[in-house]
């Protein structure tokens, strides 16, 4: 028995508990909503977080108007942690290039979303070059000579262009030196400046500066593009819903403008399977079976 007017403790434990859920409630209200209401759109950081947020925003704002969601962009520190994210979860749309993707479905499935289409092709490919002075003719012929590689992640400013060095007989420890410089403009740049003999560009970037004597040595292989994917345990109706507003983006008003935001030359994002990775794979299983990178 309790004297008339106290409490049972136990009772006034159970009313502390519950004032305080209700103030957390008040405080917080936005929590349930974001874990239910909210997708997150992770981006590999290839430019500056603040450059990736301009680009992807226009496509962010249409998925979640496509789903009825809010969808908010979230930049990796760097390619690793961004593999992470996806492997942990922590994001649900995850945009990627060829060799992460490559490197992520070797440890899990994650569902396939699309691809980009630049210029009406599904498939890109790179250039390993050299300056107007030289007059290599294969790529034996960089034995002794200096080469500029972009990021180490990069498919075609390191990892298919390594592959070809190796293929040829091409070692780094055959190369008189050998840098990463970040990214593609910085490696042709560097190249004709003369500061390097050779190095490996994308396409694209070749192109950009050809007229200004920078050469090709030799191509690289066609590649399947970047591509999105989604969270492994994302439910199959959201999947389904985002990979029919992805392929029917092109047929969209505002199809241009969310498109060329991401990259001025994507005319659309197309479907995508597995297969389409399978001639990268077997190169980046190549390397990895030949130590290649260090």
């Amino acid at each position: 028995m309790h004297p008339a007017g106290t409490q049972n403790p136990s009772t006034k434990t159970h009313l502390h508990f519950f004032n305080l859920l209700f103030i957390s409630l008040l405080c917080f209200p936005a929590w349930g909503l974001q874990a239910k209401d909210t997708l997150i759109l992770g981006v590999h950081p290839y430019i500056t977080a603040q450059q990736i947020i301009k680009k992807f925003t226009p496509l962010a704002d249409y998925l979640g108007s496509a789903l009825n969601k809010t969808v908010d962009i979230h930049v990796a520190k760097d390619y690793a942690a961004h593999i992470e994210s996806i492997k942990q979860e922590q994001i649900d749309i995850a945009y990627m290039g060829p060799s992460l993707y490559v490197e992520l479905s070797a440890h899990q499935d994650n569902p396939l979303l699309a691809r980009l289409e630049i210029n009406g092709k599904s498939t890109f490919k790179g250039a390993l070059i050299m300056g107007a002075q030289h007059h290599f003719q294969q790529l034996g012929d960089l034995k002794g000579k200096s080469f500029a590689f972009g990021s180490p992640h990069s498919t075609m400013s390191h990892l298919v262009p390594r592959y070809q060095l190796h293929q040829a007989g091409v070692t780094t420890k055959d190369l008189a030196t050998h840098e990463f410089l970040g990214n593609h403009d910085n490696v042709a740049l560097s190249v004709l400046m003369g500061e390097f003999d050779a190095g490996a560009v994308k396409e694209a970037v070749y192109f950009k500066y050809q007229a200004q004597g920078l050469k090709l040595l030799q191509w690289t292989p066609d590649i399947s593009e970047h591509l999105f994917v989604a969270r492994k345990t994302l439910p199959a109706s959201e999947v389904e819903a985002l990979r029919t507003a992805l392929h029917t983006l092109s047929k969209q008003p505002q199809a241009a403008l969310i498109l060329q935001s991401i990259k001025k030359t994507v005319t659309g994002l197309v479907p995508v399977e597995p297969e389409d990775y399978a001639n990268l794979r077997d190169i980046l299983n190549t390397l990895k079976q030949q130590g290649i990178p260090e």
